[in-house]
């Protein structure tokens, strides 16, 4: 499994096709709830993926009943509300079912969001 670090790296790399690194990290965690992957703080250089990473973080711990490490909570909010789908008409969905780790970050995504077939 890769660390938040690398993924984060990758993302940085090619962020036009952050999702696949992403999706990947999300789906390996949930595997192998691997705390190693998630106990060094990544490089923060762009708002809106920094608070993404750190919501989903957040989140999956909470899922897996890992104890988030505290570094998690030094990553700021956006500074303007991201609406992650991008699709105006989602908009009122994703402020209905964004989970709190993303809103309290001011990040909105559909329920689904970290799932994937």
């Amino acid at each position: 499994m890769k660390s938040i670090v690398e993924i984060k790296t990758q993302i940085r790399q090619q962020p036009e096709y952050w999702q696949i690194p992403f999706m990947d990290f999300v789906d390996d965690f949930r595997r192998y709830k691997d705390i190693s992957a998630i106990d060094t703080p990544y490089e923060l250089d762009d708002e809106k993926m920094d608070a993404l990473i750190a919501a989903t973080i957040e989140y999956l711990c909470h899922e897996q009943g890992i104890e988030v490490p505290n570094w998690i909570f030094s990553i700021p909010a956006c500074q303007h509300p991201w609406f992650v789908a991008g699709i105006e008409n989602l908009k009122a969905i994703a402020l209905v079912e964004s989970p709190l780790e993303f809103r309290i970050r001011k990040i909105f995504v559909l329920e689904n969001f970290l799932y994937r077939v």
